[in-house]
């Protein structure tokens, strides 16, 4: 993959991921910074999600630990555990936040 299918896809998981939030009935902040989005939890706790273009991989970085994705098959799987992004990301929400919400 090139980087600039790589970022093709990346901005298409923020996406995914902010127009998540915004449509959650949920009160979870989030902001930019670059190429990172931080979700942040009214306990103060965060998930964090940034793009790393020379691995070709989205990390998750949370309480529980992180975890790098890469694009296989068309998921993005962990390179650790194979648990898919979306997933995981809806399970972290759950745990910092109370709600799930749909990615």
């Amino acid at each position: 993959m090139t980087e600039s299918e790589f970022t093709r896809l990346a901005d298409g998981i923020f996406t995914r991921i902010e127009n998540a939030l915004d449509s959650s009935s949920s009160e979870i902040d989030y902001s930019f910074n670059g190429p990172v989005l931080e979700i942040e939890f009214e306990d103060g706790s965060q998930i964090v999600i940034n793009r790393h273009t020379a691995n070709q991989e989205i990390w998750l970085a949370a309480k529980s630990g992180g975890f790098h994705y890469s694009f296989q098959d068309g998921q993005w799987l962990s390179t650790r555990d194979s648990s898919e992004l979306f997933s995981k990301l809806g399970e972290l929400v759950l745990l910092g936040n109370g709600k799930s919400i749909q990615v």
